[in-house]
Formats: C-alpha cells, structure tokens, sequence
C-alpha cells in the first residue's frame, strides 16, 4: 500500500490506504454477519494478512504519532455506545451477580492467569499481574456479536450484556495502577503511589461522567438541541469529557465516559434512540478499524521461540480462569449449573485488551522490562484463541444446556383481518410462533377464536413494548387495511428485525402512484405480487376464495401448483422445511424445495383436484 513518491504522490497513496482499512472492516463485518460469527475474527485475520504477513499496511507509518491517540478515543467512543444501553430497570435482579462478576469474578481470573503466565512464560511478578488484569478483560465489541450468534437466555444476556461494558473501565484502571507499579519500580521513590493513582483515576472519572451526563441530559429533555444537533452534540460530549478526564487523571477518561453512558440511560424523558442508532453505526465502523490496525502492527517472531505445550497450558488457563471466576462470584446467587456453565462459556477477549497491550508493550520495552517484547503478542494470542474457542462451544454448549432463546422464526402479524388471520393461522398449525395484533376488539376476537396468539392494543406504544412478547419472532407482517398503520409498525420495527425483515402490505393506492406511497426507507419490503394487495386478499376470500397450503412434493413443479390456484402470482410465502418464512415480496422471490409449504391465495374451487392436503386450506 505504501509509496515513497512525493508530497502528492505520498498524500494519494495514503488516502488510498485509509480507504481501503474502511473496505476491509466493512467486508469483514459483512463476512461475520453472514458466517454469523464475532467481528473479531475476520476483522484480526485481515489486519494479520494486510500487516505482518504481506506488509501492505504499516499503521505507524500512516499514522505517526496520532495512532494511539486515535485508539483511545476511538474506545471511548466504543464503551460510550454500550454503556447508553445499560438501563438499571433492565437488569431484572441480576445487579449483585454483575458486581460480583466485574470486582470478586475479575480479581480471581487476573490472579489465575498471573500464576500460569509467571510460572508457564517466566513473566516477572508484575508483569504477569499486569497480564492477568488485561487478559481477564472481555468487553461489549466481541460480547455483543456472540451473543447475538448464541441467544441465551435474555437474564445471562443481560448479566453477560452488563459485565462486558462494565469490566472494560475496571479492566483498565487496573491495568494502569499496576503499570504504573511496574514502571514506578525501575523508580523505587514513586512505588508506594498506586493507591493515589487508583482515587484520582476512579474519582475523577466518575466525577466527570456523572456531571457531564446530568447536564446534556437536561439540554436534550428539555429540547434545547435541534434534533439535527443530538448526535454530533453527543459525539462532541464523549470526546470532551474522555479528553477532560484523562487531562486531569491519566486513563481515567474510560471510566468517565462509561459513567457519562450510564447516567444518560437511567434518566428519563432523555430522547436517545437516534443518538444509540448513530452511536452504533460509528462504533462499528470504530472497532473494524481498530481491529484491523493494532493486527496489522503486531511482531509474532517474539514468541517463536515459546514452547506449544505452555502456550497451549496458558490457553487452558484462560478457560479455566473464567469457570473459576464464574463460581465463585455465582456462590449463593440462586443460579443453576446450566446457567453458570453457559456463562463460562461466552468470556471472549475484546478491544481494551488489544489496545491497552499495545499501548503498555513499547513503554515496557523503554523501561526495559523482562518479557516485554512478549506481551502484546501473547494478548493477541489469547483474543484470538479466546474468540474462536468461544465462537465454536458457546452456542452449542447453550443449546445442551436448554439456555437459548427459540430460533426467531416466527412473525408478528400487525392487522386482524380475515386474509390476515388465514395467514397466521397456517403459521400457528406449522408450530412457528406467530402473534396478531390489531388495536380493534372484534378483529382480535375472531383471532383468538381461531386459537391465536394476540395482542389488543395498538402496536406502536409504550404499552406495547412492555408486554409484547417477541421470543422466538423474527419479522413483521404488517397485514392491516390501515396502511397508515402499517407504515407506523414498520418504521417501529425495523430497528427489531432489521429492515430485511420487515414487510408490509402494499397500500391501496400504490399502484397509481398515489398519496399513500411512501419512501422506500420509511416503510416495509412491499409483499405479495405487484397488483395483491389486503383488499384484494379479502375480497378473494368473501367470494368463496381460499388461502391455503401445500407441501411441495419431491418431483413436483411448483408452477403447476400455481397455476391449479389461478397463476405464478397466487404464491404468498413460502416455508422452508426448517421453519423459516420467506414472503413473496420486492426484489425476493423464494425459490421452493421439495418439503417446502407454499402458501398460496386461490380462486373459488381452485385447487380441488387431487389435492390430498385441501383439510389444510383456510376459507376465512
């Protein structure tokens, strides 16, 4: 990547490089998403290819002394971010475990892998301590993905949730009140201070994020932003108070803007769903980078000369550090063996470690401390053997145990009408979750005769959030003859499913182009054949039509089927044979496989001959 021609020549090149570090985490991410995997592992196997294998990137070179400023406030960034979703209110009871987890938890896994990296790498007292506090770090950048490729159960997804913001300030402090011990002991007069580091650091932290977070937390419930201003006000809040903090407390900027997160979360009548929406998609943007720079500088000929049988004991010391950690903070909690071992197994290693090893490992090396040029490569090491160890047992150890959530096959079906009920109620007899909801009484009264799951109310409310329950659902139908009902729930939902999985109704004017057509981000994946529209679907069905279902058998051509309905365009959804619904919609035109159901509206007495599945047809 790099070009030694000149000032043009130089500027070209490195704006080229950027670019492509941009592409790269971009593709990374897009590759984990459909692999669903962590970030983490593509992200660090692009910076190891791009930086020591081939030597296209040198993050030094491009960013001179600005790197590792950058990385901090890019960290910033990143547990700001996750701590604006750690509402108290949401923990359900498990507070105590939390604590436990981040202070008792931490204390036992730093000491663990202190033991096995002084005895297993020869690492000196303080060092290997310095090690055990890094190590024993996870954080919300790898936590966050694997949960959502596990599911557990939403308790340990909030206590894992919870620990993996939480520990990433912890995880810091220490590590910097033991490196400054470390550094402080080539100087024995300053060695007795790290009390007074660990008061300025927590104080000063918390005394920031606290006061900061009050205050624009009064100028957004107060309106005196315009909402174009929420979040770049917000991005220039973190970055300040981060600044201000460290200014006055070396390192004492994580814990103030994880405070500064906190303390907007909790306060009410604070509007931060589009700072959230903006917050992640930076942060995504924040760890693709910072991933891929700190692989990209990192020397492996350090540990060449380690033995495989320590490095592979120290690994297995990482997994029993954090069953030991888990244990012992979960004694007299009330939690089951299942829960704890499920817990045990999702313990990744995640940015703090990464960035924190990097920026300590060159001050350790000026200093001249033994085993410093092992350090960083070994904490790479174990992000990376902690990520892929935790990526392939996590989910399946979840599974085992009975402590994940259903597979979100199901769909909420917004609108009670007829045509609507016909579709949830093939839904319900394939034993895929499906609930109707419709603010009208006698809609929703003819849903529950039919044996469905409901909700009466309006599905767009604060009501709605709190007892909706939408375990095992994946998407929204949004079936109404309301169209403005159905724009609603869609705009609603699309931050629940992801606007891949959200559909809506075509409105009845939309085929003229009319006032009901809407933008494109504004509403849901228009379904059905161009012209089927819920108006339709129901005068279909009031003259004697039916929507039904059939198994396509082995050999068997879909379009037959079809056309026995009245034409290719009857097809409504098709469910695969694993239990996925996948709508006939715009721009997505399921293919059908032998084993699939077809869902489809037909014509009056359509589809009678030799159909030996009719008893499933729905005339609603």
């Amino acid at each position: 990547m790099r070009n030694s021609g000149g000032d043009g020549t130089k500027m070209a090149a490195e704006a080229l490089d950027i670019a492509l570090l941009v592409g790269m985490g971009v593709a990374a991410q897009w590759l984990a998403d459909r692999l669903r995997i962590a970030a983490i592992l593509p992200l660090l196997l692009l910076g190891f290819l791009a930086g020591p294998v081939l030597g296209w990137l040198d993050p030094d070179a491009l960013f001179g002394d600005l790197l590792f400023v950058g990385i901090s406030l890019g960290v910033g960034i990143i547990l700001f971010e996750g701590a604006l979703t750690l509402d108290f209110r949401r923990l359900k009871g498990g507070g105590v475990l939390v604590i436990r987890l981040v202070t008792i938890g931490f204390a036992v896994s730093a000491a663990v892998l202190a033991a096995a990296s002084h005895r297993l790498l020869g690492f000196p007292l303080l060092l290997a301590m310095l090690f055990g506090a890094i190590a024993s770090v996870s954080g919300p950048t790898v936590i966050v993905p694997l949960l959502r490729a596990v599911r557990p159960r939403e308790k340990l997804a909030e206590i894992l949730r919870w620990e993996g913001i939480l520990i990433d300030p912890i995880g810091a402090v220490a590590a910097v009140i033991l490196f400054e011990s470390l550094v402080a002991s080539a100087a024995p007069e300053a060695s007795g201070r790290w009390w007074w580091t660990l008061l300025t650091v927590l104080g000063t932290g918390t005394a920031c994020g606290l006061v900061v977070g009050y205050l624009f937390g009064l100028l957004l419930r107060r309106h005196a932003l315009a909402d174009y201003l929420h979040n770049v006000a917000a991005l220039a809040v973190v970055l300040l108070t981060f600044a201000t903090a460290n200014h006055f407390a070396h390192e004492s900027g994580l814990v103030a803007v994880t405070v500064l997160g906190i303390t907007l979360a909790n306060m009410h009548e604070v509007p931060k769903e589009g700072i959230l929406d903006f917050k992640e998609s930076l942060s995504i943007l924040l760890i693709s980078l910072l991933f891929i720079l700190l692989a990209a500088r990192m020397d492996f000929s350090a540990v060449a000369g380690l033995s495989p049988i320590a490095l592979a004991a120290l690994g297995l010391g990482v997994v029993l550090a954090r069953l030991l950690a888990v244990i012992v903070s979960a004694a007299g909690s009330g939690m089951n063996w299942r829960e704890k071992l499920v817990l045990a197994a999702i313990a990744p290693r995640g940015i703090i470690a990464a960035a924190v090893s990097a920026l300590f490992a060159l001050r350790l090396e000026e200093v001249a401390i033994p085993g410093a040029s092992l350090f960083a490569p070994v904490v790479f090491g174990v992000i990376v053997g902690s990520v892929l160890l935790y990526s392939l047992i996590a989910r399946p150890v979840a599974k085992a145990l009975g402590q994940t959530e259903p597979e979100d096959h199901g769909a909420l079906v917004v609108g009670a009408n007829p045509a609507a009920i016909a579709i949830a109620r093939h839904f319900h007899e394939l034993k895929l979750p499906v609930i109707i909801a419709d603010p009208d009484w006698h809609s929703i009264r003819q849903a529950r005769l039919q044996g469905l799951d409901t909700y009466f109310g309006h599905p767009v409310s604060e009501q709605a959030d709190r007892q909706l329950d939408l375990v095992g659902i994946g998407m929204l139908l949004a079936l109404s003859r309301d169209a403005s009902l159905n724009l609603l729930a869609s705009l609603r939902y699309k931050g629940e499913f992801g606007s891949r999985h959200v559909f809506m109704a075509r409105p009845e004017r939309d085929e003229e182009g009319g006032e009901m057509s809407a933008r494109i981000d504004m509403r849901g994946r228009l379904l059905f054949h161009p012209g089927w529209t819920m108006a339709r679907l129901n005068a279909l069905l009031e003259a004697g039509g039916a929507i039904i279902r059939h198994r396509l058998q082995e050999g068997e051509d879909p379009r037959g089927v079809m056309a026995r309905c009245g034409g290719e365009d009857r097809l409504l959804f098709v469910v695969a044979q694993e239990g996925s619904i996948r709508p006939v919609a715009e721009n997505l035109s399921p293919r059908p496989e032998p084993g699939d159901w077809l869902i489809l509206a037909c014509d009056p007495g359509a589809g009678e001959d030799g159909r030996a599945d009719r008893a499933e047809t729905n005339r609603d």
